[in-house]
């Protein structure tokens, strides 16, 4: 995400339980296209939430290289090129990755998690930016990694 631009500062960074963690602040910033083919295995689960920045960045945005995607809870490729289409994105599936056109201005609508967490989980950011209400279906799902999503996302003022 810093590549493209974000502003993101890690504060307090300690290791709890032999994990690396830190509060996180980020800024509101430009983001741009970017392409990725190296470095896949450090970013694998975080594809679907990065297809979903790319639709608010300027320029193209492209995965290559991420084939491993189409074998995790479900095919995460298709999943998230179906998805980010329904919503007006912009995005193209490719054989082993996706490319996407940005800036888009997504509109809501109802889209499939395919029971995949982070699917859920990516769809939901976009519906948070969407104009207008976003459903998705078999939503229960991110409570495999990610218990209490929802309620975050409803105390930051968007309803899921």
């Amino acid at each position: 995400m810093q590549k493209m631009g974000a502003k993101i500062e890690l504060l307090n960074e300690r290791v709890v339980s032999n994990e690396p963690i830190a509060d996180i602040k980020v800024t509101s910033s430009h983001l741009s296209g970017i392409e990725i083919r190296e470095d896949i295995p450090r970013v694998i689960d975080e594809l679907p939430l990065i297809a979903v920045l790319a639709t608010q960045a300027q320029g193209i945005t492209v995965i290559r290289n991420a084939s491993e995607l189409r074998v995790k809870e479900s095919d995460r490729i298709s999943s998230i090129v179906k998805g980010l289409s329904v919503l007006g994105a912009k995005i193209e599936e490719l054989e082993d990755g996706f490319k996407v056109i940005g800036p888009t201005h997504l509109k809501g609508g109802i889209c499939n998690s395919y029971g995949d967490h982070r699917i859920a989980m990516a769809l939901s950011i976009a519906g948070c930016i969407a104009d207008s209400g976003t459903l998705i279906k078999r939503a229960e799902c991110m409570d495999i990694s990610f218990p209490g999503f929802i309620a975050i996302i409803n105390k930051l003022g968007r309803e899921l």
